[in-house]
């Protein structure tokens, strides 16, 4: 009886067992219908695109809160392209998915290295995505090392479409220059802006007038102060390098030194009559000072006149007059 109880309940037992291992298969049945459901495009998009991009990635991607479809369409754009997808060296899941988590622009930067391959440039995702994160537009700065870009100088932004510069003969010229740069990828990173490349430029154009003879030296031949220009380095420490400064425009604007020495000789008449306005006043102070001289002395000697008579009339009384 014991027996037969036993085996009963080593039935029962075998029974729930084989129950729950059914209910956990149906449920982990229904967990991967729902998975594939959600993730199975992608993962067979990226499977059939040449793409290293696992069900586990795609679904740790949904917990993280990253946009699965940014990192396969990147991961994809970037097998077709033969760049290096490898996890450890290449442009892995793990570090599109960083780069996206640190508000980074996957998309470009994906871009950006595969134009820069097509260009022969060497610019891996590192630098790229440091590029990136930095604030420039890593795309746009590949597409500028391949097509040199035309900027002016001044920038008409600022509201100014001129330089002027003032030759040694006091002649002033009027400038417009077209800088043509070409980025700097080893400078991007903490190098000067485009504005720094303008205002230097333009300094120099303005000093390199200013140190010609004569505005008809200028006229005759721009390009001396274009190659005086470039040799001075100006793309230092910047994230462009200049290609080539040539003056589109030169006009001949006002004599400057004409103007400057009438200017000149009008304040020199104007304090020459200030100065002679000053001797005309101390000489009319000199002269009543003169006049109030003669009226002293005119008066000295009408006083001593009117001793004369007094003194004969002393000489009177004590009787020391005598007649001749």
């Amino acid at each position: 009886m014991n027996i037969a109880l036993l085996a009963q309940m080593a039935l029962d037992i075998r029974s729930i067992v084989m129950i729950a291992l059914l209910i956990f298969a149906v449920l982990i049945g229904l967990v991967a219908m729902v998975v594939f459901w959600s993730f199975g495009s992608l993962w067979l998009q990226a499977k059939t695109s040449g793409a290293d991009v696992s069900m586990g990635s795609l679904v740790g991607m949904y917990f993280r809160q990253v946009r699965s479809q940014v990192i396969v369409n990147a991961k994809i754009m970037a097998a077709q392209a033969g760049l290096d997808i490898n996890r450890r060296t290449g442009i892995s899941t793990q570090r599109l998915e960083a780069h996206y988590l640190a508000e980074g622009n996957v998309m470009n930067v994906t871009n950006a290295i595969i134009a820069a391959q097509r260009a022969g440039i060497d610019l891996d995702f590192d630098r790229a995505a440091a590029i990136d994160l930095a604030g420039r537009d890593v795309l746009e700065a590949v597409k500028t090392s391949v097509h040199p870009r035309v900027i002016d100088c001044p920038d008409q932004k600022h509201g100014s479409s001129f330089l002027s510069a003032i030759a040694m003969n006091g002649i002033e010229l009027k400038v417009k220059a077209r800088v043509t740069v070409r980025t700097n990828l080893d400078q991007l990173i903490g190098g000067a802006t485009e504005e720094t490349v303008i205002a230097r430029v333009g300094e120099s154009i303005i000093s390199s007038i200013g140190s010609s003879e004569n505005h008809l030296q200028v006229l005759e031949n721009p390009n001396l102060i274009t190659r005086t220009v470039l040799k001075r380095g100006l793309d230092n420490q910047t994230a462009f390098r200049i290609v080539s400064i040539d003056i589109a425009h030169i006009e001949v604007g006002q004599n400057i030194g004409a103007r400057l020495r009438a200017d000149q000789a009008e304040a020199d008449v104007r304090m020459a009559r200030a100065q002679a306005e000053q001797r005309r006043a101390e000489a009319i102070a000199q002269e009543q000072v003169m006049k109030a001289k003669v009226a002293e002395n005119r008066a000295n000697l009408v006083l001593a006149e009117a001793e004369v008579p007094k003194a004969m009339a002393n000489a009177f009384i004590d009787g020391n007059f005598q007649t001749v």
